[in-house]
């Protein structure tokens, strides 16, 4: 058995039999991050509570310190016993049954029926027992399918409330040892994979390792092994990693970020993106979760977030003041198809920067600061097909024109996928690396969406939509449509009644739109308001500046690179389905005006790519109605893009 997943395991005949030192000894020395006096104290009280409470056990298997497959979290205790999977959660000395404890304990139960194969059709009972806490009546309700509302227990009733449950629901026995042993099929948030990560867990525990899924180690191995050579061949080497939407490119470039900071070894790294809402999520969520586990001061928890992700301007400028090559060698750029024009950052370092002289692309100068290395060094860039959403973004083209006009000595790799349009937008690869020898490694494409666990096909299924391919969205809609629910309404408030229904424990939801979705606002749809990201991604349900108030709306630039898990995706009169093919409209003054340039149609289009491929779980698009009074909200703005949606098969909820 793989001891990586527990801390103590064994049948509850031998745990009743063993010493209790021998059992605290056998935590501890599996004990990966050194717990404090504190934690080690509640073990102690665990075991002797628990070898009083299951003495009537004749069968069963006790589990300690359980990993939680998605985000690396551990469960206090599993119990499985007469064919059931107990959830215990302690909170020792607790005289209440808190509200987040109640969350933290289903969050456990939800988390192993969706990403542990041998959990899913276990029935899972989730235990609270706050030990000091008065007794209290449960009613053995579901809370969902195969799921147990928290039981609510103290230091005397466990053993007769696992009696009570175990005699009224029969199971058919199960073997222990497979489940123990289940295969995992994690697929974290990426604020939760970024905490998880920094904490010391590896790539293995918290990403998906079934079959129908690339495996993220696999991309993080060809990476390291290009590094690798660069590194004993004095090489310098830029790699382009490219992947759908939710593949798991930015937690590639993560995982890199941490396994590359070697600094006995010279060997610096750092992840640089140029979205700012990501950046401040990331580092915020980190210096939380670190300060809470580790009772570090906020301040220097956020200095250090800072040094590990950082926002690409910062590492630019900073390099424009020193001419010194920088202490990192491997540096991650995320979402690099957003990286400047020349004529964009040119005008940018003219203007704001005071620097007449500068006439390079982002990607030019970005290589020419790494190129400084004598030795070697590689650049990892994470690149995402139909993601440009801003003026001036260069995409791919940019950064293979710097490489033929500058770098030609350095060495290439791609993926065998970055030949798709979503990347080179027509053009031929032959044409962009003109001259330049290139390696094609196909594990540098990520080419199935981890963020829609419940269903591969949804970034397919969004592609169909915005293409006017109906036949494909059709088929594909069919195929997912029962486990990935998306709903059509004309009615927002309809919309956030079926939100709060389908979110379960501290799962996420949001409102989103497009920024151009000028003419919401009558509904409460602000996009002019912007959010604050940290807290309207991270702060709880008692929040209001968070998303689970649905007040405030998230725009394609606050939410790029993020995620909920369940949304509301608003559509505005900014792309109107009409007579077969989709019109592109920009509010200015009092009137929309019709896009003509390609770019920005381009741009636009992606907006709504981004939105529909936020949520995890499920999402609710609300078309007004619109108002004959109104010249810019008419109906005939928004009927004929409700009923091609309606018309795909998506099903109306009004």
């Amino acid at each position: 058995m793989a001891l990586t997943r527990y801390y103590y395991a064994d049948l509850v005949s031998v745990f009743m039999t063993k010493n209790k030192n021998e059992i605290f000894g056998e935590i501890t020395a599996n004990d990966q991050f050194a717990s404090d006096d504190l934690q080690k104290n509640s073990w102690k009280y665990e075991i002797d509570f628990l070898k009083q409470q299951l003495s009537f056990i004749d069968d069963g298997y006790l589990l300690f310190e359980y990993t939680i497959p998605r985000i690396g979290s551990r469960v206090d205790n599993i119990l499985l016993y007469n064919g059931l999977v107990f959830i215990l959660e302690f909170k020792v000395g607790e005289r209440n049954y808190p509200k987040y404890a109640y969350e933290q304990v289903i969050d456990y139960a939800l988390d192993l029926k969706y990403f542990h194969k041998e959990s899913h059709s276990r029935l899972l009972i989730p235990i609270l027992i706050c030990t000091e806490a008065p007794n209290r009546t449960d009613n053995y309700t579901f809370y969902d399918f195969n799921i147990l509302s928290t039981v609510s227990c103290n230091k005397t009733n466990l053993g007769e409330q696992i009696k009570q449950i175990a005699s009224r629901f029969k199971q058919p026995e199960f073997s222990y040892i497979d489940w123990v042993n289940s295969l995992y099929m994690p697929t974290p948030t990426i604020v939760e994979a970024a905490q998880a990560l920094y904490r010391g867990h590896s790539v293995d525990e918290i990403s998906r390792s079934d079959a129908s899924a690339i495996n993220l180690s696999k991309t993080t191995e060809a990476i390291n092994k290009i590094i690798d050579n660069s590194k004993a061949n004095h090489k310098k080497s830029i790699c382009f990693v490219t992947g759908v939407p939710g593949a798991g490119k930015t937690l590639a470039g993560l995982n890199i970020s941490i396994e590359r900071q070697k600094i006995a070894e010279n060997e610096h790294a750092v992840f640089l993106s140029g979205n700012g809402p990501l950046v401040k999520v990331l580092q915020e969520a980190l210096a939380r979760d670190d300060s809470q586990r580790n009772s570090t001061k906020i301040g220097d928890a956020r200095r250090k977030a800072k040094e590990f992700i950082q926002i690409i301007h910062h590492f630019r400028d900073e390099s424009i003041l020193s001419k010194t090559a920088p202490v990192e060698k491997v540096v991650i750029f995320d979402e690099a198809q957003r990286a400047w024009t020349e004529s964009e950052l040119t005008d940018f370092m003219k203007k704001k920067k005071g620097t007449p002289d500068f006439n390079m692309s982002e990607p030019e100068f970005l290589i020419s600061i790494m190129n400084r290395h004598e030795d070697w060094t590689t650049i990892i860039c994470l690149i995402g097909g139909g993601q440009e959403i801003n003026k001036g973004e260069a995409g791919l083209t940019e950064w293979f024109d710097a490489i033929r006009k500058d770098f030609p000595y350095w060495d290439v790799y791609v993926s065998d996928r970055i030949v798709d349009y979503e990347y080179l937008k027509g053009k031929q690869l032959s044409q962009l690396l003109l001259n330049i020898p290139y390696n094609i490694i196909p594990e540098l494409h990520l080419g199935v969406s981890l963020r829609s666990f419940r269903s591969e096909n949804v970034s397919a299924f969004v592609k169909a939509v915005l293409d006017i391919d109906i036949e494909t969205a059709k088929s594909l809609y069919a195929q997912f449509k029962d486990i990935y629910p998306i709903v059509l309404t004309r009615n927002i408030d309809r919309a956030k009644t079926w939100i709060f229904a389908q979110a379960k424990g501290s799962q996420r939801y949001g409102i989103t739109a497009s920024s151009k979705a000028n003419r919401l606002r009558k509904y409460g749809v602000w996009v002019q308001s912007k959010i604050d990201a940290p807290n309207w991604f991270l702060n709880d349900k008692n929040d209001v500046r968070s998303s689970y108030f649905l007040e405030e709306t998230a725009t394609e630039f606050d939410i790029q690179g993020l995620e909920l898990d369940w949304s509301i995706v608003c559509w505005d009169a900014d792309l109107r389905f009409k007579e077969g093919i989709f019109h592109y409209y920009n509010f200015k003054g009092t009137k929309w005006n019709k896009i003509k340039k390609e770019e920005d149609i381009t741009y636009l289009i992606n907006a709504y790519r981004v939105l529909l491929t936020r949520a995890r779980q499920g999402f609710a698009i609300f078309i007004p109605e619109g108002e004959c009074t109104d010249n810019t909200r008419l109906p005939e703005f928004y009927n004929q893009t409700y009923n091609y949606l309606a018309n795909i098969g998506i099903q109306s909820i009004d």
